[in-house]
Parts: structure tokens; sequence; C-alpha cells
């Protein structure tokens, strides 16, 4: 090419793309060490690796949950699948009893017997709306007030999204309601092909209802 002769628009693109050190069509590598770019108030990372496993990690609030697994590319970006796969938490009832202390009572426990705090519930009647409320470590009482009949109980646990099905209630067995919650691998965050967009230096992930961004670690 002689000196001073202007290069035609193929050649210009080619040019930039070789300036940028990317071949045409050449997909970003999400390999690296990422950290949630959220605020102060949450903190997590994601390692992307070349042998193509991840780990990630996230705390927010009362919240801790990780995980371990694999990635795959798909959809101009990567999919992460946790392996192992996770044991859910779960919910499990045991007989009721009775009680003259209350028309009706709830204790949710761990499997060693502790009250859990904070376990959401909905109780459904023969006639009416439902109630809601949340339990304390020492379980939780119906108000006196309350002249209607229970007819069934559903529980949350609302930091991991646990829930359990619809129990019935049957006075006539017992009115000491008893439940336990087994944490199996609670904090285990089972990605089930979630999506992530590769973008140069950061990622975006998928995450339930909305997006986590990322952005790569200094070293």
């Amino acid at each position: 090419m002689k000196p001073g002769r202007p290069l035609c628009a193929h050649a210009l693109v080619a040019v930039t793309l070789l300036m940028s050190g990317m071949a045409a069509g050449e997909e970003v590598s999400p390999v690296g060490h990422y950290r949630a770019a959220a605020g102060p108030d949450l903190a997590s990372e994601l390692v992307i690796e070349a042998n193509g496993h991840f780990e990630y990690a996230l705390s927010y609030g009362a919240l801790d949950e990780h995980a371990v697994g694999r990635w795959v590319r798909a959809d101009k970006g990567i999919r992460l699948y946790t392996d192992p796969k996770p044991i859910p938490a779960a919910f499990s009832s045991s007989p009721p009893s009775k009680t003259g202390d209350a028309k009706l009572s709830l204790l949710v426990a761990w499997p060693d017997g502790r009250g859990i705090a904070g376990i959401d519930f909905r109780i459904g009647f023969a006639a009416g709306d439902p109630i809601t409320g949340y339990t304390q470590h020492d379980g939780w009482s119906l108000s006196p007030d309350e002249r209607r009949t229970p007819a069934w109980i559903e529980l949350f646990e609302p930091i991991h999204g646990v829930t359990s099905p619809r129990y019935p209630i049957d006075l006539e067995k017992g009115n000491a309601l008893h439940f336990t919650l087994t944490p199996n691998d609670i904090e285990i965050f089972d990605f089930q092909g979630s999506q992530v967009d590769v973008e140069p230096g950061a990622l975006v992930l998928h995450h339930g209802n909305g997006q986590l961004r990322y952005v790569r670690a200094e070293r």
C-alpha cells in the first residue's frame, strides 16, 4: 500500500479489532475474580475459573448464602449450575398435643429443639379471612378474642424463602402445634442454569427476580 493512500471501511474495521486485541467474533472471557458493585449493605464475590468451575458467596443483612459448581457458555454469556445439588430445607409436623393455656398454640423449632423466632405463618378458619403473624423463640398463641375455629396453617421462613405445605388443624386431636424446620443445605444457593451476562471486566448475574452486577476485582 502506498503511503498516504486512505484505508477502505473494511480495512478500518479490521485494524480497530486488531488494536483492541480481539478478532472478529471472539467472545469476552468470563474467567476472573469479581465483586458485587451494589453498595455497602451487600457483599458478594463470584469466581469464574478457567476449568469450568465457579465459586459464589453473598451476605446481605441476615442472609448468608454460597455455592460452588460448574459453568457453561450459553446465550452470549454463561450459565451457572450448583454441583452437587443442595438438599433444600424443609418443614415437618409432629403430632399435636393438648394444652389449656390457649385455644391454639404454635411452636417451630430446629431439630435440636431450639425454638425459632421470625417464622411467618398464615392460619385459615372455617369462615372468614385468614390471619398472619410470626413466631417467637417460645412460640405463639392465638388471641382469646378469636372465636373462629382454625382449619389450616402454612409456614414460611422469609430469609431463605422456605415454604411449607398447608397443614390441616384438628382441635379434637390437639391444639398445641409442633413443627420442625430441618435446615439441610439452607445456605447453599441452588443455581439451576442462572444466566450471567459477560461484559469486558464485568458480569451481570440474573439472581431471583433481579440482577446483580459484578466488576473484576483488582489484584
